[in-house]
């Protein structure tokens, strides 16, 4: 989604570069080869931003999910 917005905005050139930059931004790599232009910079910022918490929160989901799935249930008629 990242990269269609920098090429509609035309902040990127074509999809390759804006599909490249995407990625190497929203995991916050962040190699320096391809840069926003000035008044597109603070987006740049928000999308590593948003990919940071992405990535926090799928951790965090994958954990949640792979501990349920190895927590024993309780079985038989025992109530708390």
């Amino acid at each position: 989604m990242w990269g269609v917005f920098h090429v509609w905005q035309g902040a990127m050139p074509d999809m390759p570069s804006a599909l490249y930059f995407s990625a190497v931004t929203y995991t916050t790599t962040g190699y320096g080869d391809l840069v926003l232009p000035t008044e597109f910079r603070l987006v740049g910022g928000i999308e590593a931003l948003t990919g940071i918490l992405m990535c926090g929160w799928s951790t965090g989901f994958f954990f949640a999910v792979v501990s349920r799935m190895f927590t024993p249930t309780p079985t038989g008629g025992e109530t708390a």
